[in-house]
């Protein structure tokens, strides 16, 4: 299914001399983006071609098409809204071939999926500072680490804040994550986490550092004191930079379906949050909940990522997401 480069150009006295494969090169992100959604694609893949065979759209297809979105995690109105659009691409371009059928239904899903494919622009402000929420568990501190890794490759200077001071834990992994990345972290053993990311901003001011990463405690939405706390936060920043955060992120895990739309409601009405960092999307089959977002809550998808490793977390692009939904 997935399509590995190698190196060409190899000479024929090399190859008579040894029997050595050609080098593979490294996938390249669109690949593993495939590679990575295979779980979804497995709930997806096989099942469109059993639904889509008769080459109709009739209320059997649109039936067992409809269950398929639902457990899919779409969500009801992103599921309503693709079915009404394949009934009308089918009336309007009379589709009779299970191609066509699933073509319309990919155009319909890029479409709705299309208006969250939004790359963050950090060259308003220096330093831009980013603030990062979200539950304990969704890959928080880990999406920190490899954000920095990610701004650094794009030639920018990068500070982190453990504004986690809560989980002593927390702060050790983004430390970890800093020397891996050869990265400040401006940290403190006990204390206020909006002191730590004010100590942050103001050290990256006078540094000229170009990214301040701050990292805030996990929370549950219904814990709404501790939500307090990060609206606190947010506030402190704007005491330093008037028009920050300029950026708030919320980190998702994909595995929890449908509650990722309460934890972006909840986290929005906290600290008013304008993108989103979707983790885990490997680890699931239900990739359909960036469906159900565009629909619901539909703020910019800026990142998602679908491994473990330090580059494994890449800006969200709507049409490579929906190629990789789709068997090919």
């Amino acid at each position: 299914m997935f399509s590995f480069l190698k190196k060409s150009g190899t000479d024929s006295k090399a190859e008579t001399k040894a029997d050595v494969p050609a080098e593979a090169a490294a996938p390249s992100w669109r690949e593993r983006l495939f590679k990575g959604l295979a779980k979804t694609r497995a709930q997806w893949g096989g099942k469109l071609k059993t639904i889509f065979s008769r080459g109709k759209v009739d209320d059997e297809l649109l039936e067992e098409l409809e269950t398929l979105l639902l457990t899919s995690d779409c969500g009801v109105e992103a599921t309503t809204h693709l079915l009404d659009e394949l009934k009308k691409a089918a009336k309007r371009d009379k589709l009779d071939t299970p191609d066509a059928i699933q073509k319309a239904l990919h155009d319909a899903l890029l479409e709705t999926l299309q208006p969250l494919e939004k790359p963050l622009d950090i060259s308003t402000h220096k330093p831009f500072v980013i603030m990062i929420a979200g539950v304990n568990g969704a890959g928080k501190t880990t999406s920190i680490g490899k954000l920095a890794k990610y701004f650094q490759s794009q030639g920018k200077s990068v500070l982190l804040a453990a504004g986690d001071t809560f989980r002593a834990a927390a702060r050790e992994q983004l430390e970890t994550w800093g020397e891996r990345n050869n990265v400040t972290v401006i940290a403190q053993d006990k204390g206020d986490p909006a002191a730590v990311v004010f100590d942050a901003i103001s050290a990256a001011k006078a540094r000229g550092i170009d990214i301040v990463l701050a990292d805030t405690a996990g929370r549950l939405p219904t814990q709404l004191h501790l939500m307090e706390e990060i609206a606190k936060v947010r506030r402190v920043i704007q005491k330093i930079e008037p028009e920050g955060p300029h950026e708030t992120l919320l980190v998702l895990d994909a595995n929890i379906g449908q509650n990722a739309l309460q934890q972006v409601k909840a986290f929005d009405k906290a600290i008013n949050v304008t993108g989103l960092v979707l983790t885990k999307l490997d680890g699931t089959a239900k990739g359909g909940v960036v469906t159900a977002i565009a629909r619901q809550c539909p703020k910019p998808i800026r990142f998602i990522g679908v491994g473990e490793q330090i580059d494994d977390l890449r800006p969200f692009s709507a049409r490579d997401f929906v190629d990789a939904m789709f068997e090919q």
